[in-house]
């Protein structure tokens, strides 16, 4: 059964928004949390990952840092996220075999089957500085699709901005399915949209074993 990847919004208020990141933790189970927020500076950025790594892990969420190793190490983060695929070699090399490097990014399938050989320890379709639409990316649910009966890395599908879009994916068997502004902008705020989110995930596991 697919797990939840939650992602911070794009920009954020550091006073507020541990509450709501703590309220979305408590709807349930998030497997994995990546901090992927606009920031003025590089230290305003780490101070970000400081604050924040803590509550995710103290959670049971495994926490990556997008894009900065230095803000995943002094925030002593899990891992690290990287979209430059030109940097995935780096930080493989600097972060495992005790930490986990995922890589973004990905606009090919040559890409995502590159990345696995390199020895990304996930590999994550969609793309963290576009908009969501509703839906999922149709190429997102594509190389879903075509990665999970293939490949043994894990895989990380982002979903769109409405909750059908988790159905989709769901249904592919994705590895994890990352949720962003589905949960941030969710009407009865962020913890019961994480509890909504894993019953549709029940639900599709549910219907793909009928």
């Amino acid at each position: 059964m697919s797990r939840l990847y939650l992602i911070t919004p794009s920009t954020l208020d550091i006073a507020t928004f541990p509450a709501a990141l703590e309220a979305a933790l408590q709807g349930g189970e998030v497997a994995s949390l990546l901090i992927a927020t606009e920031a003025s500076s590089d230290m305003a950025f780490q101070r970000i990952a400081e604050v924040l790594t803590p509550i995710g892990q103290a959670a049971g969420a495994a926490v990556m840092v997008a894009n900065d190793t230095r803000a995943a190490g002094r925030a002593k983060a899990d891992g690290v996220h990287v979209e430059n695929p030109a940097e995935l070699a780096d930080a493989l090399k600097s972060f495992q075999p005790r930490n986990i490097v995922g890589a973004g990014g990905i606009k090919t399938r040559h890409d995502a089957m590159t990345a696995a050989e390199a020895g990304a320890d996930y590999v994550f379709f969609g793309l963290l500085d576009k908009p969501e639409g509703a839906g999922v990316h149709e190429r997102t649910l594509e190389f879903a699709e075509w990665w999970m009966p293939l490949f043994e890395t894990p895989c990380v599908a982002l979903a769109g901005s409405d909750m059908a879009s988790i159905d989709a994916l769901a249904a592919t068997g994705a590895d994890f399915i990352a949720v962003r502004d589905v949960i941030w902008n969710h009407p009865e705020g962020p913890g019961a949209a994480i509890a909504e989110a894993i019953r549709r995930i029940a639900a599709a596991d549910v219907e793909a074993g009928a």
